[in-house]
């Protein structure tokens, strides 16, 4: 079972905390975590690419010289997809990219992408995120103060409302709550800050 040291704000040691051996002691697997990636991204995808069929392009529905007597081929439409400006066969039309991952697998997923930040020395368990007022300048020093990098996920309970309104405005700091928690987020940002509570939390629901 993971031993983990928290700190607070100032960045000081305060305590440790027992993490499950379940959640953020697994062996990472690669694999897992790649599907897991893979069908966020999908089910992100607008998937809003359209094309207009020959019902759809604007144009007369007259047909445009008799069908027999011309010497030309019949035709009967300007919108027909063989005229410029005509309708597109078989284009792209609204669809749906997203699909369904086994809840195991994206379990498995979570509980690698967890360990594999703990093992690396890339998540720190603070004692409470509470902020003093909404300003991002005061989220920006307590960050700072904490020694994150670039780009860093806030984990923490709802209500938070001082975290949350400090922190949206800055780049490449995201704010989540214990369920909102996805393998995604976790690989995409270089730290990530957890409170205790939240850490306690993870460790009770992901078992």
């Amino acid at each position: 079972m993971p031993n983990v040291p928290v700190f607070n704000l100032s960045n000081q040691t305060v305590g440790s905390i027992d993490l499950a051996d379940e959640v953020f002691g697994v062996t990472v697997n690669e694999h897992l975590l790649y599907e897991a990636v893979r069908n966020h991204l999908a089910c992100e995808r607008t998937g809003s690419a359209k094309t207009k069929t020959r019902h759809e392009v604007a144009g007369s529905g007259k047909k445009l010289w008799r069908q027999k007597g011309t010497g030309r081929a019949r035709m009967g439409s300007i919108r027909s997809p063989l005229w410029r400006h005509g309708g597109t066969v078989h284009g792209p039309q609204p669809r749906d990219y997203g699909y369904k991952l086994p809840r195991k697998m994206l379990l498995g997923a979570l509980r690698s992408a967890l360990s594999a930040k703990l093992r690396d020395g890339e998540l720190k368990v603070v004692q409470e995120l509470a902020i003093a007022d909404h300003k991002t300048k005061t989220v920006a020093a307590t960050l700072q103060s904490l020694d994150t990098r670039k780009t860093v996920l806030l984990v923490d309970g709802a209500g938070n409302k001082n975290l949350a309104l400090g922190s949206r405005n800055l780049p490449g700091v995201k704010l989540v709550e214990p369920k909102d928690v996805n393998v995604y987020d976790l690989l995409g940002h270089e730290r990530v800050v957890v409170s205790e509570t939240a850490a306690r939390k993870l460790s009770e629901s992901l078992k």
